[in-house]
């Protein structure tokens, strides 16, 4: 609708990437959506104007972090770039790769018919986990297609009343971003369609009434999607074309690796042997020649908005400005201010080192592989770009491997033999504290470190990467039992977190309380052969009393507080 940040281990740097993070600005208002990124004459101004308040925000947070913790690094951006440099940049780029083959490889066929049906009126773009226009290789294959058979092309999203355990914050982001990609096709001339209910149940009903010769989507590796993929593909018409593209990973999950894999050390080679081959240039969108004679119905956002039945007490936050135009600013300034310090700092808490992309990420309102390569061009940090790659490339992908190849990602069942020996001969261990669902919910423990994280969470829908491993492993320390820790952790994460409901998150669940992609340690109460952590070794790592006065005036926090108005 799923994370990114010199760690003491292997598994220490998977689970930061796991658990993506986000940035600590808020910004003072809202920046407008901006026209057709294709078009960088028509966005300019607003994406300079959302620059200024992100680099004035930031300005504000170092001269407050310098006051409360003394020495800090100081993030420099290259000399010479103006703001809006990266959109000029990229724009630039994806016209330069125009008429590039696209590899086929990215895609798998869903159904037995592969050429579009004669006489059809369009073809359909159904957009679900890449809600982007640019930098799409699903939507850029379905405009390929609508080329050759001169047809329209038509992008359609399907809004179900309820994901998961997705609250209003993760929808509102949804919305708002889609919003944006409406308003870009229309400015090329492709028909946006947003539909309401489950995929399985309109879809198919859809591209029938529309006549539509194929239909193309993008690729999920989660159940619920997987399930969508099925239903729609049993109910299509069987003379229309049903294909996949993966536009998410930077190398296709099934074309990674056709099997679950181990852990980051059996993926890596597999994966960095096929960057080549996939990291290329992604080609430009441009306006479709082929225009549609019967046009979408319009769409009146504020009033989706205001229909969603959903929990509003978990609110919109400040400082993640939904929609692409947005995200390309965010890496913006990760490029210009924060990946000199990712290698050596993005472990602590407290440094502003970190990529603050993962809401964008999560929704597809970026592309990783453009966020990749726009930091690959950057000369002399390359230890920082080689951290950075690692996490969202290999981490990221190895989260898709493992929940596309293991159905019960999100279960202890889908544990190694070894933790579920160990889990369930302590699963009886007495523990020292227990708290419900409610008291954790609300970041009311004993520990002030696990409170503050809690709280960041609950206000700002994002936890530091490093703060999410203390914080998982927490929770199975002070549960009645693993199976209970993992359905917190899960459902936690998924409810609160702007990244929720997505393969990172779980794989993130399941390492700390089930020991994925992990090995076994020295045997203690409780955690039995699972990697342990405590308080003292997060106060080794970096100033944890500086990080709890930060979210010490947020004490008495509720989920309330944190409700925005539409």
């Amino acid at each position: 609708m799923q994370f990114t940040v010199l760690f003491l281990s292997d598994v220490y740097l998977c689970m930061c990437s796991l658990f993506s993070t986000c940035f600590y600005i808020r910004y003072s208002r809202r920046a407008r959506l901006l026209r057709a990124i294709s078009d960088p004459n028509t966005i300019l101004q607003h994406y300079t104007s959302s620059m200024s308040v992100n680099k004035r925000s930031l300005k504000r947070q170092r001269e407050s972090s310098s006051s409360a913790a003394g020495k800090q690094p100081k993030p420099a951006g290259e000399k010479g770039r103006e703001s809006g440099w990266l959109l000029k940049e990229v724009s630039e780029l994806r016209r330069a790769a125009q008429g590039c083959e696209f590899n086929k490889k990215r895609l798998r066929h869903l159904s037995s018919t592969q050429k579009i049906k004669q006489g059809s009126d369009g073809v359909l773009y159904w957009m679900s986990r890449d809600q982007r226009v640019q930098d799409n290789w699903a939507l850029i294959y379905a405009q390929q297609l609508a080329l050759a058979e001169k047809l329209p092309l038509h992008i359609c999203f399907c809004l179900v009343p309820r994901y998961l355990d997705a609250a209003y914050r993760q929808y509102a982001f949804m919305l708002k971003g889609l919003r944006e990609v409406a308003k870009e096709c229309k400015s090329l001339d492709i028909q946006f369609h947003l539909l309401s209910g489950e995929p399985g149940q309109n879809l198919p009903t859809f591209v029938k009434n529309w006549k539509f010769g194929a239909v193309v989507t993008d690729f999920n590796p989660l159940r619920i999607p997987l399930q969508w993929i099925e239903t729609v593909k049993k109910h299509l018409p069987s003379d229309i074309p049903f294909i996949q593209v993966d536009a998410h990973n930077v190398v296709p999950c099934w074309e990674a690796s056709e099997k679950l894999e181990y852990g980051a050390r059996t993926i890596r080679g597999k994966i960095t042997k096929l960057l080549p081959e996939f990291l290329t240039e992604i080609p430009l969108l441009d306006t479709h020649p082929h225009p549609a004679s019967q046009t979408a119905k319009p769409i009146d956002w504020e009033d989706v908005l205001s229909s969603l039945e959903l929990d509003r007490s978990v609110g919109e936050v400040d400082w993640a400005q939904p929609g692409t135009s947005a995200g390309m600013a965010m890496l913006e300034s990760f490029i210009d201010q924060r990946l000199r310090l990712f290698a050596t700092h993005r472990n602590n808490p407290n440094c502003d080192a970190i990529s603050r992309l993962s809401p964008w990420l999560h929704t597809g309102q970026l592309s990783a592989q453009r966020v990749v390569r726009q930091v690959k061009r950057e000369k002399n940090v390359s230890e920082s770009v080689a951290s950075f790659t690692e996490e969202l490339v290999v981490r990221r992908e190895l989260a898709d491997n493992f929940c596309f190849y293991n159905n019960n990602y999100d279960d202890i069942s889908g544990a190694y033999d070894w933790a579920k020996k160990t889990l369930q001969e302590h699963a009886k261990d007495r523990r020292e504290y227990l708290y419900t669902k409610e008291q954790l919910e609300n970041g009311k423990t004993h520990d002030q470190l696990w409170n503050a994280a809690q709280r960041q969470l609950l206000s700002e829908g994002k936890m530091h990467g490093f703060l999410r491993m203390y914080w998982a492993k927490k929770i199975l320390e002070w549960t009645a039992s693993p199976e209970e820790a993992l359905s917190i952790a899960i459902y936690l994460n998924d409810h609160l977190a702007l990244d929720g409901c997505d393969p990172n998150g779980y794989v993130g669940c399941m390492w700390s309380i089930c020991g994925i992609h992990d090995q076994g340690w020295a045997e203690r109460p409780v955690f039995g052969k699972i990697r342990y952590m405590n308080y003292a070794g997060c106060k080794r790592k970096f100033d944890v009393a500086q990080f709890e006065r930060k979210y010490a005036a947020i004490k008495e926090i509720s989920k309330k507080d944190t409700n925005k108005s539409v």
